[in-house]
């Protein structure tokens, strides 16, 4: 029996879909090894962090964004805000590996008078805002994204927050202002590891019902698991998911994936990795 048109473009698309997860896979594996050597040798921290969010960051920039290294400035360009900036080493991997700038400046990291600080820095090519005072992140994407639909401009405005920063009520001021003035060209991705600067975040500042309280501040909400790269490559291809609501991404992720003794500790929020640890991690990411 011959297959039918409609399957064989079915069956293609599945074939590219598993060569981009592939890919994606792939970068999110660099990112983590360049991360893990950044902070060792400038002795920086929040590894776990930064693991938690590698395989969103892979898929952001393994096809999702619509950016262009060669024309990091382009009006067209697609813009990205890490809003939780202190995992600004795993931006900068992303960014390096696409080609906005050296690989080998990666080894500057958290050195006196480089231009990779520990958190972001809009210095580098590809960087929109420096970022790291947590709860700024969603405000400055809403502005931008306000101001792209007031000029009728085609390009999104994507926001990565981690789930401690929702403590801040800067967060809900934006989620308030994008969801009254239905800003469909706004993404917020929350990645929500449940752990912050000094434990739980359900012991710290309870959030639940997390999704139900975006949704009343007028956002359309997607739940997803943060390390599927399946999954969030299907997810981000359909943004926005409402024609007149800013589209909300709570990403389950766990912190420090990749790395076993890392996950689901708060240890390796401000812990540098060291000696056995460091060698540890990077064999265990080497047979990932």
């Amino acid at each position: 029996m011959m297959a039918t048109e409609r399957e064989m473009e079915f069956a293609a698309g599945l074939v590219n879909l598993a060569a981009a997860t592939a890919d994606t896979r792939d970068l999110a594996k660099k990112i983590r090894q360049h991360a893990l050597r950044m902070t060792n040798a400038g002795g920086g921290s929040h590894i776990g962090a930064i693991y938690s969010c590698a395989d969103l960051l892979a898929v952001l920039y393994g096809g999702t964004l619509r950016v262009e290294p060669a024309a990091p400035q382009s009006p067209t360009r697609d813009r990205f805000v890490l809003s939780k900036g202190h995992a600004g080493a795993g931006l900068y991997a992303a960014l390096a590996e696409r080609g906005f700038f050296s690989l080998d400046k990666l080894a500057t990291h958290y050195q006196d008078g480089s231009e990779l600080c520990g958190h972001v820095s809009h210095e580098l090519p590809g960087i929109e805002v420096s970022t790291g005072a947590l709860g700024h992140g969603l405000s400055i994407a809403t502005g931008m994204a306000y101001s792209g639909k007031l000029k009728s401009a085609a390009h999104r405005v994507f926001c990565m927050l981690s789930d401690g920063e929702c403590d801040e009520g800067s967060i809900w001021e934006a989620a308030l202002f994008a969801g009254h003035h239905g800003l469909s060209n706004l993404i917020a991705i929350v990645d929500f590891n449940q752990l912050q600067g000094l434990g739980r975040t359900s012991d710290i500042l309870r959030l639940d019902p997390f999704a139900d309280k975006w949704k009343a501040f007028g956002w359309d909400v997607r739940e997803v698991d943060g390390h599927d790269h399946n999954l969030l490559q299907q997810t981000f291809a359909e943004v926005p998911f409402a024609s007149d609501k800013p589209s909300c991404v709570i990403a389950h992720t766990t912190k420090g994936k990749g790395v076993s003794f890392m996950e689901d500790t708060v240890l390796w929020h401000y812990r540098t990795p060291r000696g056995a640890e460091f060698e540890g991690a990077l064999a265990e990411l080497e047979v990932a």
